[in-house]
C-alpha cells in the first residue's frame, strides 16, 4: 500500500453525507471510484461529475446492497470500468429510531436487511475479489459506546459490523488486506439531522468535548488514512471517530 496511482475504491451509500464525502476524498487521494447508490442516480452522478471535474476518475454503480446479486453485478462492473478493487468502504445504512419495545417487525428487517445483510454481501464478495494489500473499511456507530435509548436495532446492526470487521481481519491473513471499522459521533448529514429539533441537535453537539458535530470531511479524513499507506499497521480494529464522545 505504497501509493494509491491506478487503485480503486468501491463505496456504498455514496449519493450524499458521509459517503459522498468519502468518495471525494478517496477521489483526491489517488483512487478511481465506484460510487454507489441504490436511490438518487441524480445525486450519485453529481458526485462522479465533482470528482471528475477535480481530476479523477469514477463511476456511479446502483445497487441494493442487500440484494447479494446486485452486489456481484456491481463488483463485475468495477472489474470492467477499473480491473479491479482494492478498497471497500462499507457506509450504506439506514436509521429509523424507536424504543426497542416500539420497534415493529419492519424496522427490525429493514436494519438487518441493508446495515447487516449488505454489509455482509459486500464483504463476502470482496474476500474473494479484492485485490491483495487493499483495505476495507465499515461504518459503525459510537452509539455502541453511549447506548442511546431509541438506538437500540441500529446499533445492534452496527455491534455485529464489529464483530464482522474483527474476524474477517483473521480471515484475509497472508493477503495484506487490513479490514477496519470507524465509529462516526454526531455528524451533521442529513441522516442523522432528520427529524432533529433544534434544540436536540445542540444537546448532541455539546455532548462532545469538542463541542460541535462532526462534519462529514472529519469521517472521510479518518477514511483516508486507514485506506492509505499509513494506515497499513492498523488492522482488525474499530476507529471512534467522534471528537471524544466516548
Amino acid at each position: 500500500m505504497t501509493d494509491t496511482k491506478s487503485r480503486t475504491a468501491m463505496v456504498t451509500g455514496a449519493s450524499r453525507g458521509i459517503g459522498a464525502a468519502v468518495a471525494e476524498r478517496l477521489a483526491s487521494d489517488g483512487f478511481n471510484v465506484i460510487a454507489n447508490y441504490a436511490g438518487s442516480e441524480k445525486a450519485a452522478a453529481a458526485v462522479v461529475d465533482k470528482i471528475e471535474a477535480a481530476g479523477g476518475k469514477a463511476i456511479t454503480a446502483k445497487a441494493d446492497v442487500s440484494d447479494a446479486e446486485a452486489v456481484r453485478r456491481m463488483f463485475d462492473a468495477a472489474e470492467t470500468a477499473f480491473g479491479g478493487v482494492d478498497v471497500l468502504v462499507n457506509n450504506a445504512g439506514i436509521m429509523k429510531l424507536a424504543k426497542i419495545a416500539d420497534s415493529d417487525n419492519a424496522l427490525f428487517d429493514a436494519h438487518i436487511a441493508v446495515n447487516l445483510k449488505g454489509t455482509f454481501n459486500t464483504l463476502r464478495e470482496a474476500a474473494g475479489r479484492l485485490r491483495n494489500g487493499g483495505a476495507i473499511v465499515n461504518l459503525s456507530t459510537s452509539v455502541v459506546g453511549t447506548k442511546l435509548e431509541t438506538y437500540g436495532v441500529y446499533t445492534a446492526t452496527k455491534a455485529a459490523i464489529e464483530t464482522l470487521t474483527g474476524i474477517l481481519s483473521k480471515e484475509l491473513r497472508g493477503r495484506n488486506i487490513t479490514v477496519n471499522a470507524i465509529a462516526p459521533g454526531p455528524t451533521a448529514t442529513d441522516l442523522f439531522l432528520d427529524g432533529k429539533p433544534p434544540e436536540l441537535i445542540d444537546r448532541f453537539a455539546k455532548m462532545v468535548p469538542l463541542e460541535r458535530l462532526g462534519e462529514p470531511r472529519d469521517i472521510a479524513n479518518a477514511v483516508s488514512f486507514l485506506a492509505g499507506p499509513d494506515g497499513a499497521w492498523i488492522n482488525g480494529q474499530t476507529l471512534r471517530a467522534n471528537g471524544g464522545l466516548v
